[in-house]
């Protein structure tokens, strides 16, 4: 009896104890306390591709210096995607490549950047000047890559990329957002002349003169290799194939809406050893001026930006690609290796059609 009676005291105190953890009124129980703020080491200012630890340690308010900031993420349209609205970084804006980028297509000068003013008053609209800290991130590292080489072209000082994108930050254990930050006010002074660095731009006409008569001067594609050899354009709108004479071969890329050679297994940006790695054979050093292009702008980019936070100075991007040289019929062009006794060097006017990529 005695025993019973124990055993039925034992139970209800069992009882009582999971009623006191779980709250007797019958409410929730309280949430766990929030995780501590992340640290990070500082980073030097012209350090673009940065790790998810280093965005939090912002975000947290935990990285000195990074007081007034602005993270975006990046994508073509020029309405929110539906991705950025299914969920973003903790108070990230929505910015468009077409901030950026003449998108009219069908002209000389599509797809070039827009003017310094232009994209001046794009970034004052978001509350950026010269001196505002501002980390981007996007799905499509060659789209965030010309949105950032476009800020520091124009002038902003201080521009970042989470290295790898959202994958990368949700992978590191981080949490989205789904809530619209409140518009910040519109910064009325951009704080220096736009473009702040024009040496980092090369018009077609400079390209065309300097791969012709400087030898210091690299024309460097980054192109798959059928572009390279010009058996397609790559492009649906684009019925020629081929590359500026002169051209040299920097590799990158396996279509022409990729830099996969680049990117490492998990999709992040490759550092400058392997850069180094992907040209060990190419026909350039990094002692030359290397003006990068492609298509039309967006696979140059990643190169020039892994150069420029490294230090180098002597690079550009030939913004008009092949698309602009494409405009120009008596524009010298070869078709094939330049190595090779097959390549052939003809004249824009003079290329076959029907190279285009189907769609």
């Amino acid at each position: 009896m005695k025993k019973k009676i124990f055993a039925i005291m034992m139970c209800m105190m069992l009882v009582l104890a999971f009623c006191v953890s779980c709250g007797s009124s019958g409410e929730e129980a309280a949430p766990e306390e929030s995780a501590e703020p992340v640290s990070a080491e500082a980073v030097d200012q012209r350090t673009v591709y940065v790790t998810p630890d280093w965005v939090k340690s912002v975000v947290d308010s935990n990285q000195a210096g990074y007081e007034d900031y602005v993270i975006a993420e990046v994508a073509y349209p020029t309405d929110p995607s539906d991705d950025y609205n299914a969920g973003h970084l903790p108070g990230a804006i929505y910015v468009s490549i077409q901030e950026v980028e003449d998108a009219t297509g069908d002209a000389e000068g599509a797809y070039n950047l827009l003017s310094a003013d232009a994209v001046r008053d794009y970034l004052l609209g978001h509350g950026i000047s010269k001196d505002t800290k501002v980390i981007l991130y996007g799905d499509d590292p060659c789209g965030v890559g010309r949105q950032a080489y476009g800020y520091i072209w124009c002038g902003v000082e201080d521009v970042k990329i989470l290295n790898g994108g959202k994958a990368a930050w949700t992978n590191a254990g981080y949490e989205l957002d789904t809530e619209a930050p409140e518009a910040k006010e519109a910064a009325k002074d951009f704080g220096t002349d736009v473009p702040a660095h024009p040496e980092y731009w090369v018009s077609i006409e400079d390209a065309k003169d300097k791969v012709a008569n400087d030898d210091n001067f690299k024309l460097v594609s980054i192109r798959s290799e059928d572009e390279w050899l010009g058996k397609t354009s790559g492009y649906s709108y684009m019925d020629k194939a081929g590359e500026p004479e002169g051209a040299v071969w920097g590799k990158g890329a396996d279509t022409a809406f990729d830099v996969a050679q680049f990117l490492n297994e998990d999709g992040t940006v490759k550092d400058l050893a392997g850069f180094q790695e992907v040209w060990a054979d190419c026909d350039f050093t990094l002692d030359n001026f290397l003006a990068f292009y492609c298509g039309t702008g967006w696979r140059a980019c990643p190169p020039f930006l892994v150069l420029y936070e490294n230090g180098y100075d002597n690079i550009a991007v030939y913004d008009g690609g092949w698309y602009e040289w494409l405009m120009h019929d008596d524009y010298p062009v070869q078709v094939g290796d330049p190595a090779s006794d097959d390549c052939v060097h003809t004249t824009v006017g003079e290329l076959e059609t029907g190279k285009a990529l189907a769609e």
